[in-house]
């Protein structure tokens, strides 16, 4: 009987795998890459052609000689790696390391880990697509050119340990331009007036919303921007007349979700859940290689986790309309596909895969609760519901929209009620809205005349924009085109890790290392971290995967420009380096005048006597404000996950802090304290509101 060998990455799928096939296979595991460009080197003769230099990576050796072992005995080798691009390099790696022979081995893809899967992919092998392999290869390549280059600069300038990558030191831009934002943001006052209205003998009063004026005949927008405004309006409303000038019904629909990407499961599962991307991913691969299920062995729940399509097979959907309408009903199963080939943002898709759903819809998560962790079972959940709503009928909504006018004022209520909950009664976004505004609980008609009560008035102010979260900085990630789903999270993982970034309370905050990386990279190297390039490096590299463009015409285009950018470094950016910077502190060790150091969480005092003194202390940095509580200085402090802040130094007797930096400049109107917003200062009282140009 003829022996198979297939290959997988994982030893978790060989488990899964082993149940589907017969004796006649024999399913082993790389473990992943097999060979990578050496750690010591570049790894790419930029000198002929490009060519990258492989090895085999240190701990696979005994690996490989297992599997050539076993591909010795095979009468064909079937690579059955991830189905996309790191998955066929991988393939091409092992039939490169293992030299199999072109006639016995075999490359099969599927997008589950089910039996029928599985079998299919075993009847439709082919060859390995080496366009998607120049693809990676290209990715890989490029990567290593900037993090090779560049990374030694930043040791030399900064602290050696640093890194730059292409897709980081874009996600590092973008972080630090919305800090930037963040700090020059200057609240403007504005203020709203609701009116309790009744109608007729009616108890329950009509929330109306002063939304305009009415200005010949039509809708002006109002803008109130003081208390004197606001107390203005109220004056003429005193006695004012309100009377319903229009009753506006209607019925509108809200269509099911697509399906999950992995950016969009990233971002749900961040939001709800609150998983990193990081955990998210390692869990989704878990789910994707299987899992011991009770009863049934080792079974693949979910689909591929790496994918931008939206799309699902006719199998699958036909099979989740079986279902809604058995468990549902037939008015909620979906006629229609709720899908395309685009990632939902109407960018082109890099492959050709599903998006990620259970691989059984009928396997509810109830029914393999028992048999999953407490984190695995609620992404799944997640997963299972997402999928399951967008394969159901839209939700209808009953709305009601009543103008009504008074004194040249126009005030609105608005109403919505939920008609038929359709994709609703099984998932929720987290971003959704209450639908269900109100009801209103009288007959409201046009002409009619309604009774004022109470009024609410409200002071408000502009908020600036909201720090970058994991999952937001996924979404913008994806829609300016930068890196692919597998790049996310390894992306923001090393960012933090570097502490680059620090994450509080799900928000992620520039450190004062992160500036000064982000600001060289800007200085000197525009191109790297410019968000256009780095999303038309990534067409590019789908276009290699497409066999429309040359990997190395890619290659021999990008080089040059960067060794330039980096020999001019060497010598214009000098004025970075970061020296030891003499303080008045004394050393109680040795007596030495301690110096400022810099290190991962910002700078410290270190004794210059090193390694004989090894004496270690806090730098406090101050900037010459006093504290506007005790009238002690004002120092720079770091939190304990390395975000800036300013506190006084007679902390913690006092307790006075600040995310923006205080000025020595006092309010001229209240007499508070004020503090920088670019180019203005800022009474940190919101109530005074006074700025002053600097």
């Amino acid at each position: 009987m003829s022996k198979n060998l297939v290959i997988v990455e994982s030893p978790a799928k060989v488990k899964t795998i082993k149940k589907f096939l017969g004796s006649n296979y024999e399913v082993m595991a790389s473990g992943g890459h097999v060979r990578d460009l050496p750690k010591s080197q570049m790894g790419v003769d930029v000198e002929h052609g490009f060519e990258p230099k492989y090895i085999t990576i240190r701990g696979k050796g005994d690996v490989l000689a297992q599997l050539r072992k076993a591909e010795k005995k095979a009468d064909k080798v079937y690579l059955a790696t991830d189905p996309d691009r790191e998955g066929e390099a991988i393939s091409w790696h092992l039939s490169e390391a293992l030299k199999i022979a072109p006639e016995k081995q075999k490359r099969i893809t599927f997008n589950e880990i089910t039996k029928s899967a599985v079998k299919e992919s075993l009847k439709h092998p082919r060859t390995i697509d080496m366009d998607l392999v120049d693809a990676q290869q290209t990715r890989r390549i490029l990567d290593r050119m900037v993090g090779y280059k560049i990374s030694p600069l930043l040791w030399k300038k900064v602290k050696r340990g640093l890194s730059a990558g292409r897709v980081q030191s874009v996600a590092l831009r973008i972080i630090a331009d919305r800090e930037e934002e963040i700090a020059a943001f200057i609240p403007e006052e504005y203020w709203t007036l609701d009116v309790e209205l009744f109608a007729g003998n009616e108890k329950k009063p009509l929330i109306a919303k002063l939304s305009g004026m009415i200005s010949n005949g039509s809708d002006r927008k109002l803008s109130i921007s003081s208390k004197e405004e606001m107390d203005a309006i109220l004056d003429t409303l005193k006695d004012a007349s309100y009377v319903v000038e229009e009753v506006k019904k209607s019925e509108r629909t809200k269509k099911a979700p697509l399906p999950f990407t992995t950016s969009t499961m990233q971002q749900e599962a961040a939001n709800v859940l609150n998983f990193s991307t990081q955990k998210t991913m390692r869990l989704a691969q878990q789910l994707y290689e299987g899992v011991d299920i009770k009863g049934n062995g080792t079974v693949g729940l979910i689909t591929y986790l790496r994918t931008d399509s939206t799309r699902v097979s006719d199998e699958a959907t036909a099979a989740a309309k079986e279902y809604i309408t058995a468990n549902y009903g037939a008015a909620y199963a979906a006629f229609a596909e709720n899908s395309s080939g685009a990632n939902g943002n109407g960018k082109k898709i890099q492959d050709a895969h599903e998006a990620i759903r259970p691989s059984d819809i009928s396997r509810t998560p109830t029914m393999v609760k028992e048999s999953l962790t407490r984190d695995q079972f609620r992404l799944y959940q997640l997963i299972w519901r997402r999928f399951a709503a967008s394969r159901m009928t839209p939700a209808r909504y009953e709305t009601t929209a009543v103008r009504i006018g008074a004194a040249g004022y126009r005030f609105t209520v608005t109403a919505s009620r939920l008609l038929f909950d359709g994709f609703r009664c099984v998932y929720t976004d987290s971003e959704e809205t209450k639908e269900e505004e109100g009801v209103l609980q009288a007959d409201i008609e046009k002409g009619m005349h309604l009774k004022a009560g109470r009024t609410d008035v409200r002071q408000h102010f502009t908020q600036p924009p909201a720090h970058y979260t994991e999952a937001s900085l996924v979404r913008t990630l994806e829609e300016q085109g930068i890196g692919r789903p597998s790049t996310y999270a390894p992306t923001i993982t090393t960012i933090i890790a570097r502490r680059y970034v620090a994450k509080e309370n799900k928000n992620l905050y520039m450190t004062e290392l992160g500036e000064v990386v982000n600001n060289i990279m800007k200085e000197a190297f525009p191109v790297i971290v410019d968000v256009n390039f780095t999303a038309n490096m990534e067409s590019l590299l789908d276009s290699i995967g497409e066999g429309k463009t040359r990997w190395k015409t890619v290659v021999e285009n990008f080089y040059p420009d960067l060794d330039e950018a980096v020999k001019a470094a060497e010598v214009n950016l000098e004025k970075v380096t970061i020296e030891d910077e003499v303080s008045d502190v004394v050393c109680e060790q040795c007596g030495r005048n301690m110096v400022i150091k810099y290190g991962p969480h910002g700078k410290f005092l270190a004794c210059p006597g090193f390694p004989d003194c090894r004496n270690t202390k806090p730098f406090l940095e101050k900037i010459g404000v006093p504290c506007p509580l005790c009238g002690k200085d004002i120092v720079i402090k770091k939190t304990k996950k390395g975000r800036r802040y300013f506190g006084c130094e007679g902390a913690p007797q006092c307790e006075f802090m600040s995310w923006a930096k205080p000025s020595a400049s006092r309010c001229p109107q209240c007499g508070g304290y004020m503090v920088e917003k670019g180019n203005r200062l800022v009474c940190e009282d919101k109530s005074c509101g006074t700025t002053i140009s600097v």
